[in-house]
């Protein structure tokens, strides 16, 4: 088994699981079908396609910046028509870090690597509106590692002003400068009985009938491994786009003819594309 780990870093994060109508709330980590979703994208899979592949990944997430939950009252108007769109309010998470993780057979855990590194399709963080702000890789990504264990191992990924800000707390307050524990979510596996449930386990992702199975899921502490030394590096989640075939849409009608060449359908010397005239127009 490959193991394949993810950092979901942004400004704005949302992971529903459960979300109805006017009110689109969001789970306080990422979820199993967010986190898939993210991987089907990158390999360019249609809404509709099997991801029957995707579903049997074993999944965990890490908790490296719990962050801040927001909420935005939120209009939206058909630009076409004018009809305005029900008022919704939708949750956000502010400033959070995760550390994701996938596990599966070697040749499906590389090839959801590579996809990644080259995404067919822009990434986001669980809605479109919310882009990564650091790379989604980095140098632990791939690991044969058991899941739980490179979890585990991980470096810290939480971000330099969320460290210095635990800094500054701990000098006012005496509280340790980094966590002592951070917060783990895994599978759960069948034979054991899970913490919780979520209904975040894709089935189809086609729009006309979205689908989505129920999985346990364990809480669980791991210590705080050593954050990683050094700033992120400046990151444009559009950069590794793959680049698109150049389209003329024009390339298919017919070459106009030479000055002074022989006429063509349709021309000034050609009667069989002609209209005819009304018969109340004759004179």
């Amino acid at each position: 088994m490959t193991v394949l780990l993810l950092r979901l870093a942004g400004p704005l994060q949302a992971w529903g699981s459960a979300s109805r109508f006017t009110r689109r709330t969001t789970e306080n980590a990422p979820t199993k079908s967010g986190v898939l979703g993210l991987l089907a994208s990158a390999e360019g899979r249609p809404r509709g396609s099997d991801l029957s592949d995707l579903a049997a990944l074993r999944f965990g997430v890490r908790i490296d910046q719990p962050g801040t939950r927001v909420k935005d009252f939120h209009k939206a108007e058909n630009g076409d028509t004018g009809r305005v769109m029900p008022l919704s309010d939708r949750y956000y998470l502010a400033d959070a870090v995760f550390v994701a993780g996938v596990e599966g057979e070697d040749e499906l855990v590389r090839r959801l690597h590579d996809a990644v590194g080259a995404p067919r399709f822009l990434p986001f963080l669980g809605r479109r509106s919310c882009p990564p702000s650091r790379p989604l890789l980095f140098d632990e990504s791939l690991t044969d590692r058991p899941l739980q264990e490179a979890l585990r191992e991980a470096p810290w990924q939480a971000s330099p002003w969320y460290v210095r800000q635990l800094g500054r707390t701990a000098s006012a307050t005496g509280a340790p400068p980094v966590p002592e524990e951070l917060d783990l979510l895994l599978d759960c596996p069948p034979d054991e009985t899970p913490d919780f449930s979520l209904r975040d386990t894709p089935v189809s992702f086609d729009p006309r009938h979205r689908q989505y199975a129920v999985r346990g899921v364990r809480a669980g502490h791991v210590s705080a491994p050593p954050r990683q030394d050094g700033a992120p590096p400046p990151h444009d989640p559009t950069s590794h786009l793959r680049r698109a075939t150049r389209h003329d849409p024009t390339s298919h009608l017919r070459p106009a003819p030479p000055h002074g060449g022989p006429e063509t359908a349709g021309s000034a010397g050609d009667t069989s594309l002609r209209t005819a005239r009304p018969a109340s127009d004759a004179s």
